[in-house]
């Protein structure tokens, strides 16, 4: 039987070892924490179908100036730490050319069409169809000029992609919102994403899923990962675990650890802030506030707003701006109510320069395995690239061509 330790606990780590499970692999799980704690517990809670598109960097001046000036809540950084993101930038903005994000989009959106149907297995098999809820979210505008051009937009997605969505009018959307303003333009209605009411929690009921196949999870340091004559080695809190492969699923952390194995793969770590509210309005769907720059939707907790991209350090102390900003935006749709924490929750996106994930075998170790940098969408992708990974992994054909993720690009 084929041994395998799974370094990361989030959705794209136990996606991965689940997926290896069921192909016969002795699997063990390791991370600092429980499973779906860090990033998979802090996101929007949507699987996105739509998503066929991975975010560019603007190019444009306009754009870039209102960034630079902090006129936009899209996009912020910290001063400080932008020395850290030059590089990654650069090559961020490079890949980010047109022609260059064309290709970007073709090999993205082989793996987003495999994103709720992937899913959907895992959801069955873990029980844990009591989260989901398979009714879209709504991106509203107030603008009418923004709406008309994210129209166009989705007309060429559904063109090309066979995305499916409902243009809102702005009464049309009074009466699907009744809660939200009626003087707004209008809304898209992204039909075919499915919403989850607790992220951390579908996580987490894939985990036992994995375990009840046989599957182990403990806790243990993957930084002190170490190569040995037969594989590799971890420390974890029930002493040295070993096997014949490692998988590095760490998300943003995960060129840390694979420096001292030689490997330079830049990341563009994309900080998000989340908070929850209750006690106000209740929402039917999630809702995007294309001009605030930001996503609320109904959870467990209340209602969770989670803001757009931070660029600082990944030790940085919070600097929630975007939060609350996002919050008074909010505030003039909805009755948000009371924040439910005391402190906002924020966790990193691990965002590679060329938009796509890094998926595959160390080129210098064999029985190393990369599966990381999802940026926004590593929620959503997880099963979908965990099946991908295993199936290389254990010698299969792969559904899909995995040649644009190989780690050997860097």
């Amino acid at each position: 039987m084929q041994s395998a330790m799974v370094l990361g606990g989030g959705m794209i780590g136990v996606s991965a070892a689940l997926h290896l499970r069921q192909r016969g692999w002795a699997v063990t799980l390791v991370d600092r924490r429980e499973p779906g704690r860090e990033t998979s517990y802090g996101n929007a809670g949507m699987i996105q179908a739509e998503a066929v598109r991975p975010y560019p960097m603007p190019r444009d001046l306009a754009t870039l100036l209102k960034i630079a000036t902090g006129r936009t809540n899209d996009v912020r950084y910290s001063l400080s730490s932008l020395h850290r993101h030059i590089e990654p930038l650069l090559r961020y903005w490079w890949h980010s050319a047109p022609k260059r994000h064309r290709d970007a989009i073709e090999a993205w959106a082989r793996l987003i069409a495999y994103a709720t149907s992937e899913h959907d297995i895992l959801v069955r098999e873990a029980h844990a169809d009591n989260l989901i809820r398979r009714a879209g979210y709504r991106a509203l505008y107030r603008n009418a000029a923004d709406l008309d051009l994210s129209i166009k937009a989705a007309e060429e997605d559904q063109r090309d992609f066979g995305v499916n969505f409902r243009v809102l009018s702005g009464s049309e959307l009074a009466k699907a919102e009744p809660i939200l303003r009626d003087d707004l333009p209008g809304a898209i209605h992204w039909l075919d994403t499915w919403t989850v009411s607790d992220p951390g929690a579908l996580v987490t009921s894939y985990a036992q899923l994995f375990e009840r196949l046989g599957g182990t999870i403990v806790l243990g340091d993957a930084q002190s990962l170490q190569q040995t004559a037969s594989g590799w080695s971890v420390v974890t809190d029930q002493g040295r675990l070993d096997a014949a492969h490692a998988v590095v699923t760490l998300g943003p952390w995960s060129p840390d650890l694979l420096h001292k194995f030689g490997y330079r793969i830049p990341l563009v770590r994309k900080r998000g802030y989340h908070m929850h509210y209750s006690g106000g309005a209740s929402l039917d769907l999630p809702l995007v506030d294309k001009g605030g720059g930001y996503a609320m939707g109904p959870m467990a907790k209340g209602i969770r707003i989670t803001t757009g991209a931070e660029l600082t350090g990944m030790d940085a102390l919070a600097t929630p701006v975007q939060l609350a900003s996002a919050e008074s935006s909010a505030r003039e749709l909805i009755d948000l109510g009371k924040r439910v924490e005391p402190d906002p929750w924020f966790g990193t996106r691990p965002c590679t320069p060329d938009m796509l994930p890094v998926l595959g075998q160390a080129p210098r170790h064999p029985g190393l395995w990369m599966n990381f940098g999802h940026g926004h969408q590593g929620f959503t992708l997880g099963p979908a690239t965990g099946r991908l990974l295993a199936e290389i992994m254990s010698g299969e054909t792969p559904a899909i061509d995995p040649l644009p993720y190989r780690p050997e690009r860097f």
